[in-house]
């Protein structure tokens, strides 16, 4: 029977544990929140069966899951004899930190039972105190933005593989369309010289050899270009150790045919050279 990766999210409700899935799943992982620890055998059993195989799992589980938490240490220790490999992460957070993320969500304790965040938090503890003294990773989530648990947790668990770079989506449009408005960059090809206005190039498109032949005369095009490739180079990375699976990138002019396409088909080559996955999306292209 074939091997999987089991990683256990638990700790204290507020220290980041959906935050954290969301990240394992990021990375590839199959991710499942709150399932009952009775379950957990099958599970993993049937996702090292399926198609594809599902060889690395990642599940939450906490004080939700009540009298089912019991059982959980001698779940674990079978999985382990079966050659599975299991790891705990048990996040936590100081009380001060907890009680003002409740606050600032306006969400009850999960244990408070109609009392205050730090009876909750409280009881919370004391459930946890095996589950903490057995994980092998705790992290203390009280001074962590979002991205910091993200990054600390890629670093832990990604493996070297191609789909584990930020993706990449670039698109062409039109300004007289509108702005795309899934964006995150967005560049203006505007003051490049228009095709449009050239009659044996007005009915191409920026995929026509030819209206690249174009742009490329234009002293202004080759600079900019590379001063936008490298503006890229830099970002990119930065958005990547920020923890972000996407980023979509827009280049506009007039109309959506010429400039724009042109110059998204040359960031896609480059890109993809760097060894991204990269999605191109020309918007506007068909349009009159």
């Amino acid at each position: 029977m074939k091997a999987a990766e089991v990683v256990i999210i638990t700790g204290m409700s507020g220290a980041g544990k959906s935050q954290a899935i969301k990240c394992l799943e990021d990375i590839g992982f199959f991710c499942i929140d709150n399932l009952p620890t009775t379950l957990l055998p099958t599970f993993v059993r049937l996702c090292i069966q399926s198609e594809p195989t599902r060889e690395r799992v990642a599940l939450v589980i906490d004080v939700r899951g009540g009298e089912f938490l019991a059982p959980l240490f001698d779940i674990l220790k079978m999985l382990r004899a079966e050659g599975h490999t299991v790891k705990i992460v048990f996040l936590d957070a100081s009380n001060e930190a907890l009680v003002r993320r409740f606050s600032e969500s306006r969400r009850p304790h999960p244990l408070a039972a109609g009392q205050s965040a730090l009876t909750g938090i409280a009881a919370e503890r004391q459930t946890l105190t095996r589950l903490r003294d057995g994980a092998d990773l705790i992290v203390d989530t009280s001074l962590l933005t979002i991205h910091d648990l993200k990054r600390f947790l890629s670093q832990a668990f990604e493996v070297e593989r191609p789909m584990a770079r930020i993706g990449l989506s670039l698109a062409s449009f039109g300004y007289k369309h509108g702005l795309p408005f899934d964006a995150d960059l967005v560049f203006d090809t505007r003051f490049l010289p228009s095709p449009h206005f050239i009659d044996d190039l007005r009915p191409l498109t920026g995929l026509d050899p030819r209206i690249g032949e174009f742009l490329v005369r234009a002293s202004v095009t080759k600079p900019y270009l590379a001063r936008l490739m490298d503006l890229l180079d830099f970002i990119i990375p930065l958005c990547e150790d920020e923890g972000r699976a996407y980023l979509t990138i827009a280049l506009g002019c007039t109309g959506g045919h010429h400039r724009s396409v042109f110059l998204v088909e040359q960031l896609a080559g480059h890109f993809r050279e760097c060894g991204y996955q990269v999605n191109v999306r020309h918007r506007d292209i068909e349009r009159s």
